[in-house]
């Protein structure tokens, strides 16, 4: 085989010639706009790196505001519902409170119904006890009844304490001080057994008054000046009315 020195010669420079002029015109050009893609390629990763990044903020500041909204929509759940307890109790004592007052209000106006009942019973049966005194009253002789009611008074006079008769000695000096009432007009020996037995259950002599009172129904009354006795049908009456109306004793008492 032979080898043409020069033609390998000629070859090799013309290969080194156009290396270098690609290397001139044609790499140089191509790796710059290789070199700036490259940069282009890398800022858009950067953009998209750092659009990812804020995406990535976002998302969590969206998971962090949602965490947010649903903390607070508990607490606002858990405060209504600690609201409405509230309200209910608040309620429940208003409602108890109310039954409370109209139980009360109730019995308050049974007791005073029964009150103005028995206050209506015992004047009815007070007004009939009058009348029926003053019928049997009526069919009695008018001097019939005088000696019984006497004697009852001069047996409280004699149970007088010594200071009570005392009192009544000391103002009885003159006629008008001490005074018998009477359901009718007394006669005048009438008057003198009223004195002479009032004087005799007080132990002295006791200058006497009369009057007339037809609302005591039949009896009499001593008026001192500061000592009264009675010995009525009116006074029994009253008496008995007194004791219906405190009712009956208490048991526990």
């Amino acid at each position: 085989m032979h080898i043409d020195w020069w033609t390998l010669a000629l070859q090799t420079v013309n290969v080194l010639i156009l290396v270098w002029l690609l290397s001139r015109f044609f790499f140089r050009p191509v790796m710059a706009i290789v070199a700036k893609r490259q940069e282009e390629a890398d800022r858009l990763l950067a953009d998209a790196e750092s659009a990812r990044n804020q995406a990535e903020a976002s998302r969590a500041g969206a998971e962090h505001a949602r965490l947010d909204v649903a903390n607070q929509r508990q607490v606002l759940i858990d405060q209504a519902k600690e609201d409405a307890k509230t309200e209910r109790a608040r309620l429940v004592e208003q409602s108890s409170l109310a039954i409370t007052k109209m139980r009360e209000e109730a019995a308050a106006d049974l007791q005073r119904q029964q009150a103005n009942a028995q206050q209506a019973l015992i004047e009815h049966a007070q007004t009939l006890s009058l009348d029926i005194a003053r019928r049997l009253l009526g069919r009695l002789p008018g001097e019939a009844g005088l000696p019984c009611f006497l004697e009852g008074l001069c047996e409280r006079a004699r149970s007088l304490s010594p200071e009570a008769r005392e009192g009544l000695k000391s103002k009885g000096g003159k006629s008008g001080d001490c005074v018998v009432v009477t359901a009718s007009v007394l006669s005048d020996d009438e008057q003198r057994l009223v004195h002479d037995m009032i004087s005799k259950a007080l132990g002295f002599d006791l200058p006497l008054a009369f009057r007339h009172d037809p609302a005591l129904i039949a009896g009499l009354e001593l008026h001192g000046p500061t000592t009264v006795l009675r010995n009525t049908w009116r006074s029994d009456l009253d008496r008995i009315r007194e004791e219906l109306l405190r009712g009956p004793p208490d048991r526990a008492a």
